[in-house]
């Protein structure tokens, strides 16, 4: 993850390939519920502005990363998915009566399936990108941006090219965990061996 971007623009035609490879991501009835808000050189203000207010701007730990020419704003909405899951083929499931039917949010799942491939195919172009949370400025970010009621980000993507090394998040200390304590081959606690 990259904190620290140049200013330089983003080719527009790779970020559009780069979306388009990122929709091609698994999706539960292939119901494509995905969506993105891409904002672009001086359109990322539209977002600093309503979730980092310019006088906070100045004692912010990571100042590169307000320099990111791109933003994406990956979207994920239950009405595709409830819309798909009554179609005949998929009516059975009964996941189709709404999305209370639903015991796990496929909608999230694969809308978060798209960002990561986004992310990948950002870095194998060489590129930087970070994954971040909107937290609690959703509701500001959807009334600036135009974003219907039914859809919600599920974080933000900055993409741009790497400034140098970046300096890395407090998170990024933490030991990962054992393979063996995390693997759990034929039932839980029979660990990773064979």
């Amino acid at each position: 993850m990259v904190r620290d971007f140049t200013d330089e623009p983003v080719d527009p035609d790779l970020i559009d390939r780069l979306l388009a490879d990122a929709l091609r991501a698994p999706s539960a009835g292939n119901s494509q519920g995905t969506e993105f808000v891409v904002l672009e050189g001086p359109d990322t203000a539209r977002y600093w502005d309503v979730t980092l207010a310019p006088e906070r701007r100045e004692g912010f730990a990571w100042p590169g990363l307000l320099r990111a020419p791109v933003l994406v704003l990956p979207l994920a909405g239950e009405e595709r998915y409830v819309a798909r899951y009554g179609e005949p083929d998929k009516a059975a499931t009964g996941l189709g009566a709404g999305a209370d039917r639903w015991a796990v949010p496929y909608w999230t799942v694969d809308c978060a399936f798209a960002t990561m491939t986004l992310l990948h195919g950002v870095v194998d172009a060489g590129l930087g990108a970070l994954f971040f949370g909107v937290f609690d400025h959703e509701d500001a970010v959807c009334d600036a941006l135009g974003i219907p009621d039914h859809l919600r980000p599920i974080g933000a993507v900055a993409i741009g090219h790497p400034a140098g090394e970046s300096r890395a998040g407090r998170s990024a200390g933490r030991a990962r965990r054992p393979v063996d304590e995390v693997v759990h081959r034929g039932r839980w606690g029979a660990g990773p061996s064979r």
